[in-house]
């Protein structure tokens, strides 16, 4: 299947300043003999300029012409505003996020596009090789932010990260030990904080544990050492992931009461639901409200914060699997590899995902 038409549409989720293409990207394709149409100006606000990506071969075209490609390539779902552009001959290929965004599989099922998830893409291993890059930049940022909210000018309990000589550093508390919460506890261990990581998975806690040699704390993840680890934190950060469905609970609203005044909640796994009771997805443009006196962040594209970054890390991991689907089309490109037929959310109309079906309360191949 070759001389596929690729479009690269600008996104216009709130703050969302990433795109899904590079000009390399750009450039791989053409040499592949594939026609890439990019919005002007999408990835501007990534410091990667229109006359970039026309020297490496795309073609500048309104927002029109790039939903209008045979496949097209984004960051985010589909915004409310986008909706009309999706029709039963597109093959969508983006962050979905579908347990948390119901509404968004709903017009994926009544136009009935073919989309391609980039979270639910996955090895046999159990690695989700197109969610890794986002997630360790998301996880990086995440002391970061909660450093900045815990200062007191911004609502926070005034307390360094780090401390100071003679004075004890802030507690961290990460919920999950997964590629967010790994990057989030080793930046805050980097940056002198006590770091407490809990989570199920004892393996995963020993491999952390040799790796930092006990500068993170390690704690088998109950009820019990959540709700005591909670309630002495000054900076909590959300990392549970279930693979394609939504979030659990793990900190519920009576362990929010219970947290220190003016202690921070940065809750990364929003985008699948947050694993926060009293969670709520924000924006960079309004990041933050306060309930029960806990400041709570729940940005759902936090690595739009640091697009040129991100861009590149996503692009890197995402550039094969465009090209495949490219060169070889849906069916024989999800046939020929069963990690990107993983990613497979929707086709004809119907749910195929049984992970994001079940996430939904559908059966899988049910719309």
């Amino acid at each position: 299947m070759g001389g596929v038409l690729v479009g690269v549409p600008r996104e216009v989720k709130d703050s969302e300043a990433r795109v899904a293409l590079t000009p390399e990207g750009v450039r791989e394709l053409s040499a592949h003999g594939h026609r890439v149409l990019v919005q002007r100006g999408a990835g501007e606000a990534s410091s990667l300029h229109d006359e970039g990506y026309a020297e490496a071969g795309a073609e500048l075209v309104g927002v029109g012409d790039a939903w209008a490609a045979e496949l097209v390539v984004k960051v985010k779902e589909p915004q409310p505003e986008e909706w009309h552009h999706l029709r039963d001959d597109l093959v969508l290929f983006t962050f979905l996020h579908l347990a948390a965004y119901p509404e968004v599989a709903d017009a994926l099922l009544a136009a009935g596009t073919t989309a391609l998830a980039y979270e639910t893409v996955q090895l046999d291993s159990g690695a989700l090789p197109l969610l890794a890059p986002m997630s360790e930049v998301a996880g990086r940022m995440a002391p970061q932010i909660g450093a900045h909210w815990l200062e007191a000018e911004n609502g926070g309990r005034g307390v360094l990260l780090g401390g100071a000589p003679g004075v004890g550093p802030a507690r961290v508390v990460v919920l999950g030990a997964g590629n967010v919460g790994w990057n989030a506890a080793w930046i805050a261990a980097g940056m002198e904080a006590e770091v407490l990581l809990l989570d199920k998975d004892l393996d995963r806690l020993r491999w952390v544990d040799q790796i930092h040699k006990g500068r993170i704390m390690t704690l088998a993840s109950n009820r019990g050492a959540v709700e005591r680890a909670v309630a002495g934190a000054d900076l909590v950060i959300g990392a549970v992931l279930v693979p394609g469905g939504r979030a659990p609970t793990v900190v519920t609203e009576e362990m929010v009461a219970g947290m220190k005044r003016a202690a921070v909640i940065v809750d990364i796994a929003i985008d699948q639901g947050g694993c926060i009771e009293t969670i709520r997805e924000t924006s960079h443009t309004q990041p933050t409200y306060v309930c029960h006196e806990v400041v709570h962040y729940a940005v759902g594209n936090v690595p739009g914060a640091v697009p040129h970054t991100s861009t590149y890390a996503l692009t890197n991991a995402t550039l094969p699997y465009v090209l495949e689907l490219a060169e070889l089309g849906v069916g024989p490109a999800v046939a020929a590899d069963a990690a990107l037929g993983r990613g497979l959310n929707t086709e004809a109309g119907a749910l195929v995902n049984p992970v994001v079906a079940r996430a939904l309360g559908l059966p899988p191949g049910e719309g």
